[in-house]
């Protein structure tokens, strides 16, 4: 059972969420988020300890938000491609929320700054492609995707499409960027998928 100490945390982690998904981890403070909640510094400090303790439960909580939005409503998809095509389609809408893909934005921003939030990052990232790799293998075993397959490559291709989408939908402002990532997943599909005779 949750304690008011919990509860309130995660209402901290919820805004701070927020603040970096539009602003980015390097423009969230102790300070700003503070304004923000309408907590001390002091307050928010005993829950986070230093700024980095804070980034590092950010990108946790964005983990945990990505799991509630994207994944867990595929797995009541069946099994294989439409599971599938239910992870493509919340990732997607999931690109599309103010800020746009916090993981996009955040890779590029701690890409070259080591440290734990770099780290709690890559493991954010590399827990998605493993699950998009374990989302083709269960294709394969349900007669969808063809036995040779590589479900790294797939996980691979899925995740170099969605990079290519947030840059044309958020930066370059394409209009026909949603539905030339349909195309593109609907491609890569196509090429995966048990040939019917």
């Amino acid at each position: 059972m949750a304690t008011k100490g919990d509860e309130t945390r995660q209402g901290i982690l919820a805004k701070a969420f927020e603040l970096a998904t539009v602003g980015g981890l390097s423009g969230l403070t102790i300070g700003r988020l503070a304004e923000h909640t309408g907590l001390s510094k002091s307050g928010l400090f005993a829950h986070f300890g230093s700024k980095e303790a804070l980034e590092v439960a950010v990108v946790e909580e964005a983990g945990r938000q990505f799991v509630h939005d994207v994944l867990v409503p595929a797995l009541g998809k069946p099994r294989g491609e439409p599971r599938i095509m239910a992870l493509l389609d919340n990732w997607l809408a999931w690109g599309k929320r103010p800020g746009g893909c916090f993981f996009v934005a955040a890779s590029a921003e701690l890409d070259d700054r080591p440290g734990p939030a770099r780290d709690a990052l890559a493991r954010a990232n590399k827990d998605w492609l493993d699950e998009l790799a374990t989302a083709a293998r269960i294709a394969q075993s349900e007669g969808h995707f063809r036995p040779d397959t590589d479900p790294h490559q797939f996980a691979f291709e899925a995740y170099s499409i969605m990079l290519g989408s947030h840059f044309f939908y958020r930066f370059v402002r394409d209009p026909a960027a949603i539905e030339r990532t349909r195309k593109a997943f609907a491609a890569l599909l196509a090429g995966m998928r048990v040939k019917r005779r």
